[in-house]
């Protein structure tokens, strides 16, 4: 694939009225930069009134950021009043938030109430945010490096979309990001992801100012960034220049200063924008054979020109903007790196401590003056029938988006009818069993599924789902070995797979899970999308996965297999906090179930909360440890089937009930075995134990603090699997941290010991493990014995 790597250095080439190739477009280019002088007035003074003039009796710091904002603003005036379409979606760099919310403003979007509300209550959040925010936001962001790859996924779940049930349209994807955060290893991860090369609608925007938070970015690392880009196979387009600096470089001595600014490093070059017009003069030249024909060029020039052009930087030149905009090769990704200058247009600009400055009250009246607004007014909106008003009307007419009425998604059942599982298995066999049977029991619910995996499919009991459904492809590929009798697992690309496959990357799982966990509600599309990844690596994708949740996607997450219970596998691939999870995380419901149907059930039950407002996710984590099904004991009789199956989407039931119990034993997932046995060999020794099996500590949590008055989820499950009436002491034990299940003690407020994993694992066989960690038979039995003496 041929990579183009263009330098734009040239002017503003359009007529007046005119886009570089020649499209009509409301306004001239001085239209548009006497916008970019609002946008940046309305951001700056955003910050300003949140900090200095808004009260503030507590005097916590408020924040804010303004260089990085106007670091910014020339790329987002000349993107929303010039490029975007209504199908476009833009991810803003956290930072730039107050300059998302000045166009949005000037577009006629947000009141002017909310202008005065930058991270108050109920107000502007600190980084743009799809579910909080009061105006239009099209990724939440904040978090380094998952702002900056959500459209990747947009990008590749609008096609899903588009592909399957139509309404998603053909928009670009754009992330604004700070070169900063290209030091984010995610990035890297989602760059080069085999699925992204083929992602034409994608643009990435680089906002080369060359600080980060505490310091100025050491050397020169363009040129590399550039490189890995290309090697990925996205076009890279470069905005180093603007026209000022351009024209000179074409005077006697222009090449010398260009070759002399390209090879500057970093620090240095910050250091001349703090520079007086004299003290440039004497720096600039610098030394050896060049300093001659430098200092005669910038000789010609008077103090202010000089100081104009060494800030004359592409990313500020709004002419050299529109025209890269419009070189955007639509067939693949693209990477624009616009170098800039942090706090462009502001008294702070290039000073390294300048992220999270402020400026004082005797700068900003001088600004205000001279970017045209007024600080005594500063909300003030241009005037009606001015140039600048018809650019802003014209952009909010075309950036309008029809209102979609979000989809119902298919009807699920709550039960697949399969007759209680015989014989050993395991969870993890059962999520793959049950998608199977989905696609003929319910097809239209079916249909909506949609996997994803980093390269572990045939390992988590994929395949047979795999091989029904198709791997998802932009093109349809070459089944090489569908004609080879040894082949198990058929790869059958094409554009109407339902599975797509992703490298051994865990954020880019979850990031592809949050986007299309969201098009129910950027198209009106749900779906059912389905992630599996292995539970020792959950916690690597949890900030992505919760981040996309805050974001408003809603997935579900299989962790399998999890545990200690994975014994020849040795520590570094045994799980211990993640059962916890589900408790502590919003928007998302936790399940470990210890059989087949409870693992039918409550997948049944994570779907139907997919895909609709007020949804939910959930996390699922399963085990390839072989269980005896028919401990389940599953009733027969339908209507007590169904008593069974509502109270283990619920939390928790009661698997084993004494005549007279003096001990409880709450088991969860692959030690429910353990604590049955142990219950036995206990009423042998003449104490009766009631046994619960724990689907959900998150869910039985919940119905805790409702009880209580602190939350609004029904409480019925507690009485159903821990009667006040049967109250006994109680043995908590799970394949994971035993604080998990440890709140259980307070239903009743009974004596408890909890069981569970607090050490790194250990290699060897089942029954070692388990004695290793106390959570065998003999420590449950050990620890009900100490409860009950």
């Amino acid at each position: 694939m041929e990579v183009v790597n263009v330098v734009m250095d040239a002017t503003f080439s359009g007529a007046p009225g005119k886009d570089p190739a020649g499209r009509e477009h409301p306004g001239t280019l001085g239209t548009l930069e006497a916008g970019e002088r609002r946008v940046l007035w309305l951001s700056t003074a955003i910050i300003d009134h949140a900090n200095r003039v808004r009260p503030n009796p507590t005097g916590l710091k408020v924040g804010g950021h303004q260089a990085s904002s106007a670091s910014m603003t020339s790329i987002m005036t000349a993107l929303w009043f010039h490029t975007l379409t209504a199908e476009d979606r833009v991810s803003v760099k956290p930072h730039a938030s107050p300059v998302l919310h000045a166009i949005n403003y000037l577009l006629g979007e947000l009141d002017t109430s909310y202008l005065t509300t930058l991270r108050a209550f109920g107000g502007l959040q600190s980084y743009p945010s799809r579910s909080k925010d009061p105006d239009r936001v099209d990724y939440s962001t904040g978090s380094v490096g998952i702002g900056a790859t959500a459209p990747l996924w947009g990008a590749l779940a609008r096609r899903y979309v588009e592909g399957r049930f139509g309404g998603a349209g053909t928009g670009r994807q754009y992330s604004l990001l700070g070169d900063a955060e290209l030091d984010e290893g995610a990035i890297w991860e989602a760059v080069q992801d085999p699925v992204v090369s083929s992602l034409g609608e994608v643009t990435w925007i680089v906002d080369l100012n060359r600080q980060s938070l505490d310091r100025v970015v050491p050397g020169i690392a363009a040129g590399r960034l550039q490189g890995m880009f290309t090697a990925a196979g996205w076009q890279v387009l470069t905005l180093k220049y603007g026209h000022l600096l351009s024209e000179l470089f074409t005077r006697p001595g222009g090449e010398a200063l260009r070759t002399r600014i390209d090879a500057m490093g970093n620090p240095e070059y910050q250091r001349l924008l703090r520079c007086t017009a004299d003290q440039l003069r004497e720096r600039l030249p610098g030394t050896g054979s060049t300093a001659g024909p430098i200092a005669g060029l910038i000789a010609q020039l008077d103090d202010a020109t000089l100081l104009a052009a060494l800030r004359n930087l592409g990313g500020h030149d709004l002419g050299a903007l529109l025209e890269a905009y419009d070189a955007i090769d639509d067939t693949r990704p693209t990477v624009i790196f616009a170098y800039t200058v942090k706090g462009h247009g502001l008294p702070t600009e290039g000073h390294p401590q300048n992220h999270s400055s402020l400026l004082t009250a005797d700068q900003m009246r001088p600004l205000a003056e001279r970017l045209g607004a007024d600080l005594d007014h500063p909300w003030a909106l241009f005037p009606g029938g001015s140039a600048e008003a018809s650019l802003c009307a014209a952009a909010a007419e075309r950036l309008r988006r029809p209102e979609r009425e979000p989809q119902q998604p298919p009807a699920l059942p709550a039960d697949l009818g399969r007759p209680a599982p015989t014989g050993t298995g395991h969870t993890q066999q059962a999520l793959g069993r049950a998608l199977l049977d989905l696609t003929r029991r319910a097809p239209e619910a079916a249909g909506r599924i949609v996997t994803v995996s980093p390269d572990v499919s045939s390992t988590t009991n994929l395949g047979g789902w795999l091989n029904k459904v198709g791997v998802w492809s932009a093109t349809e590929g070459t089944d090489w070995f569908a004609d080879d009798a040894e082949t198990i697992l058929h790869w059958r690309e094409k554009p109407t797979g339902q599975h797509v496959e992703l490298g051994i990357a865990e954020t880019n799982l979850v990031g592809l899970l949050g986007e299309l966990g969201a098009t129910w509600s950027r198209w009106g599309q749900p779906l059912l999308p389905i992630g599996v990844v292995y539970d020792p690596f959950v916690n690597r994708a949890l900030e992505p996965w919760s981040f996309g949740m805050y974001a408003g996607g809603q997935s579900i997450l299989v962790g399998t297999p999890s545990g200690v219970t994975l014994a020849p596998e040795g520590g570094a691939h045994q799980s211990i906090t993640t059962p916890s999870l589900g408790i502590e995380q919003p928007g998302c419901v936790s399940y470990e179930p210890a059989f087949a149907i409870d693992t039918e059930w409550c997948l049944l039950a994570a779907l139907g909360n997919l895909g609709r407002p007020h949804g939910s996710s959930a996390y699922l984590r399963l085990s390839t440890r072989p269980v005896d099904q028919s401990l389940a004991a599953v009733p027969t009789d339908p209507a007590a089937r169904e008593r069974r199956r509502r109270q283990v989407v619920a939390g928790a039931y009661r698997l084993r009930r004494h005549d007279k119990p003096v001990v409880t034993i709450a088991a969860m997932g692959a030690l429910v075995p353990e604590a049955l046995a142990a219950a036995e060999r206990l009423d042998a020794l003449g104490h009766g134990a009631d046994v619960v099996c724990v689907t959900s500590p998150d869910l039985l949590f919940r119905a805790l603090q409702a009880r209580r008055g602190l939350a609004e989820d029904p409480d019925w499950i507690l009485d159903r699997a821990f009667p006040a009436d049967r109250a006994t002491p109680l043995v908590t034990v799970l394949d994971g941290h035993p604080h998990t299940l440890a709140f259980l003690a307070t239903v009743h407020q009974v004596p408890v010991t909890t069981l569970g994993v607090t050490r790194f694992g250990q290699c060897g066989a089942l029954d070692d493990v388990y004695r290793y960690h106390g959570i065998d038979g003999d420590s449950v039995i050990a620890a009900a014995l100490d409860l009950i003496d």
